[in-house]
């Protein structure tokens, strides 16, 4: 069971000689000038004679003592510490933590710090009603707020810290506020804590969560287990010991770690597989990194040969990797005393990925939806976290540089969290929502402020969009010199408005220009507008019309539809009427036949172009000598390259092109993001015909949260200046934006 341990008095201490025996505790963790930092904060904490807090009924200075605490035997640094002791003191009026005090006396990192964890204290304790489906997406949007609101990954640890306290803390709550509590602690924190890689904070606020929401089931396992975590941890620590002794004897390197399992994962484990406790093999269970893939299963032996295997819990994802490319050894043995012993046994390599990769847990299990960047965040926090040293404060700058956000979250006036394009503005957040709210906008407030409708919103605004009934959108937001829409999602929505407004115009000069065209061309028969509508993707004959009042449509191709047939051949017309991509067979002959690529002089060698980067001529290249396949030529720039180690660049030689004789073709990929309209597709690959050039492969993806299409093409073009012309032309269509090579 959780048994939470404080360097604090007992609760009924006075909160001096509370803060006195907190500082004698770190005496041999901090040195003296860290210490003499922290002294100041809790004299600053010390004066801090707020209202007790409505959760736990302590005082400020017992709340920030307990929280910093946490942090301290986490081992985090004194700064961290700082900055939980300052925060609970934020609102109080003595004067103590105005901001030029806390710039002067704490330095302008633990101010930042103190800052951010006052905005998120904004929010963390309003109450949000979400519908039953939305619920996991705003919990989510939740997490990715409390990891982006703050630059400095230190500020989501006291976060964390101060919900271990608050759920240590609040037995004697009512029951429904305290259920309340346990429910976002399980939903919310505690996945946080797990894509953190913070194993003790994690464990922990899942075992209490479980206690206050499932308190028989707690009660039950943790009777059922028949010995406390600590007699558990007492015999993990002698069967890492028994280990060690025997590798060493056999000179297998390897690093030992264990755990025992905490309840909730029992628990979860057992609904998961609806079994009973005693069908649980990984109550204990330890983990072993070797060098090699050899090592590994010399381990197993070691393994196998101290303690008798479980029959039917081996599982070698070595030899037959999971499908997110896990590779591990898991078998399962008697250990010491008859009990169940789990053990995981995998490189160092391995385990790298397993925790940091694609394979890692939260990544594979809880992410809806992959987003790169927001997964590089994270696994550059936990390396951070793990490896923290003395340039630690250094590397924290880096990262806020190299991995500055993509996207923002902020929150409505009900607290409800809403993703958002990193430089959006209230009016991309109100067509967010919903059309109807951005196209009656007619003001916004940001933290109760208001603000233009061009203001940049930052992670943790929150956002009050101001309506008016009557209101209706301006064609100034649409200029992209104003800056009031930055999503394509709000433009689209706009566009779509002031189209509807014009429906009725379009419709009637549409009706009469088709009438006069028909009369020109001499076609007495009626149309069949809704027939003719199929063809041109449209639902009704009166979009046609009004297509053609718009512009959109030529009437001469409406008017040569008239007369002929329409329903059974409409499929064919459609083929007829938009240029098809197929992928066709490459028409290139092989480089390195004799007169593509000359290698050092040399021109008859076998070579073939890296399928990685796919150069063409004028690209800058280089070869890499293959074993058994001749001369691999690559771009100089291609990632391959450049991560090659130091052995791997001895096979590398220079190589040129050579004059050619006549055109050749090179397969490229490239990659188009534009706008997600109608007859996008459509454009591109006329662009591709009119070129005469060969599309031997297509992929696309819409993302309708954006309202955005990634198309990417592997065509063929016989040199750079060929494709530098191509792309020229794709980067002119409309609502095109961005157009690049892909590899």
């Amino acid at each position: 069971m959780v048994k939470p341990l404080y360097n604090l008095p007992e609760p009924h201490t006075d909160d001096a000689d509370a803060i006195r025996h907190w500082l004698d505790s770190l005496e041999d963790q901090y040195p003296a000038d860290e210490r003499a930092c922290l002294v100041r904060a809790c004299e600053v904490l010390a004066h801090c004679r707020g209202e007790p807090r409505p959760d736990t009924g302590e005082t400020p200075i017992r709340h920030g003592l307990s929280t910093a605490d946490i942090l301290a035997r986490l081992r985090m640094d004194h700064e961290t510490l700082v900055a939980a002791l300052l925060k609970g003191c934020l609102e109080w009026s003595g004067g103590e933590l105005t901001e030029a005090a806390r710039l002067e006396d704490f330095g302008p990192g633990i101010a930042r710090m103190v800052e951010d964890l006052a905005r998120i204290d904004q929010f963390a304790t309003v109450e949000v009603v979400i519908a039953a489906k939305d619920q996991p997406q705003h919990e989510e949007n939740l997490r990715r707020l409390l990891l982006g609101i703050a630059d400095d990954v230190r500020v989501v640890l006291v976060v964390l810290a101060e919900r271990v306290h608050l759920m240590r803390a609040i037995k004697d709550l009512e029951p429904e506020r305290r259920t309340k509590i346990a429910r976002d602690t399980q939903r919310v924190y505690a996945p946080l804590a797990n894509r953190l890689g913070i194993w003790q904070i994690k464990w922990e606020l899942e075992d209490l969560s479980l206690r206050y929401l499932q308190p028989e089931e707690y009660r039950r396992i943790a009777k059922l287990l028949a010995e406390r975590r600590e007699e558990r941890e007492h015999y993990i620590a002698a069967v890492m010991a028994t280990l060690r002794e025997k590798f060493d004897e056999l000179g297998i390197g390897a690093e030992i770690t264990g755990r025992p399992k905490h309840i909730y994962s029992i628990w979860k484990k057992m609904q998961r597989k609806n079994v009973d406790i005693a069908e649980i093999f990984d109550l204990r269970a330890v983990r072993i990194l070797v060098d090699s893939v050899a090592d590994c299963y010399a381990a197993l032996g070691v393994v196998h040969g101290l303690w008798r295997h479980i029959p039917k819990e081996f599982d070698d994802y070595i030899a037959t990797p999971k499908g997110n490319f896990y590779q591990s050894l898991h078998t399962a043995v008697e250990g010491p005393e008859g009990k169940a012993l789990e053990v995981q046994i995998r490189t160092h390599a391995m385990h790298q990925h397993a925790e940091f990769g694609v394979a890692a847990h939260w990544a594979y299990k809880e992410a809806k939806s992959h987003d790169a960047e927001f997964q590089r965040r994270v696994v550059w926090m936990r390396q951070w976290l793990e490896t923290k040293d003395e340039a630690a404060g250094e590397r924290l700058e880096r990262f806020k540089a190299e991995f500055e956000p993509a996207h923002i979250y902020v929150l409505t006036p009900q607290s409800k969290v809403v993703e958002l394009p990193k430089g959006s503005t209230p009016l991309d957040f109100a067509y967010a929502i919903h059309s109807e709210i951005g196209n009656r906008c007619r003001g916004a407030k940001v933290n109760e402020r208001i603000v233009p409708l061009n203001h940049t919103l930052h992670s943790g605004d929150t956002v009050e969009i101001l309506t008016q009934k009557n209101a209706a959108p301006s064609r100034d937001w649409l200029s992209p010199h104003h800056g009031y829409l930055t999503t394509a999602r709000a433009r689209n929505r706009v566009r779509q408005w002031f189209k509807q407004q014009d429906f009725d115009k379009h419709l009637h000069e549409g009706r009469g220009m088709l009438e006069r065209e028909l009369a020109r061309l001499g076609i007495t028969d009626k149309p069949h507008l809704d027939e003719i509508a199929l063809r041109f993707n449209f639902k009704r004959g009166d979009d046609v019309l009004a297509a053609i009042g718009r512009g959109d449509l030529a009437v001469g191709q409406v008017a040569r539809q008239v007369g002929e047939p329409k329903a059974e051949d409409v499929r064919e017309r459609e083929r007829e009427r938009e240029p098809e991509i197929k992928p066709r067979p490459p028409r290139h002959h092989k480089p390195g036949a004799g007169s593509d690529v000359v290698i050092e002089g040399v021109d008859d060698l076998m070579t073939h172009m890296a399928p990685c980067c796919k150069p063409v001529p004028g690209d800058p290249i280089i070869g890499f000598v293959t074993r058994g396949r001749g001369v691999t030529i690559h771009r100089r720039d291609c990632g391959n390259i450049r991560h090659l180690g130091a052995e791997e660049r001895e096979r590398l030689i220079e190589a040129h092109w050579a004059d050619r004789s006549g055109p050749s073709h090179y397969p490229v990929d490239l990659l188009v993001v534009a706008a997600d309209r109608k007859g996008l597709l459509r454009d591109v690959s006329s662009i591709f015909a009119d070129a005469d050039v060969d599309v031997i492969g297509v992929e696309t993806h819409s993302e309708k949260s954006t309202d955005t299409a990634s198309m990417r093409f592997t065509i063929e073009v016989e040199d750079n200046a060929h494709l530098s012309r191509l792309m020229t032309k794709l980067q002119q269509l409309p609502e095109v934006h961005q157009v690049r090579r892909f590899h």
